[in-house]
């Protein structure tokens, strides 16, 4: 079993930066992709990024790409986005994930855990 708890989310104006912190509790972490998710107001969850079990192998979703950045620290058992240049799209909450494989993959069902999710909210 394996819990996530989600931090670092708020309100930032656009073009400002944030950065998420996902804590995985469980002595396996190392043996878990990972990923972030988010789902903006009325809208469906949709991936964001994702890490595989060492960090050297990551995935954007294309709205993303060159502005957030995906990394592990397995010795601490954390996740963190590091999101840069934020728009008003970005808004949502996002959620961590993992999944009891050690490669990541961008299929929202292939994720065994979550966490509660962070609010993050970017202004014009």
């Amino acid at each position: 079993q394996v819990q996530l708890v989600e931090s670092g989310g708020g309100l930032v104006q656009a073009g400002g930066s944030l950065r998420l912190s996902c804590a995985a509790s469980g002595r396996t972490f190392s043996n878990y992709g990972m990923a972030w998710f988010r789902q903006p107001p009325g809208k469906e969850r949709e991936f964001v990024a994702a890490i595989g079990w060492g960090g050297g192998s990551t995935y954007y979703a294309d709205s993303v790409k060159g502005r957030f950045t995906i990394s592990r620290d397995n010795a601490h058992n954390t996740v963190t986005l590091q999101m840069n240049s934020l728009k008003p799209e970005d808004t949502a909450v996002y959620y961590c994930a993992a999944r009891a494989r050690p490669y990541y993959s961008a299929n929202y069902y292939s994720y065994d855990y979550w966490g509660q999710g962070t609010q993050v909210t970017v202004s014009s």
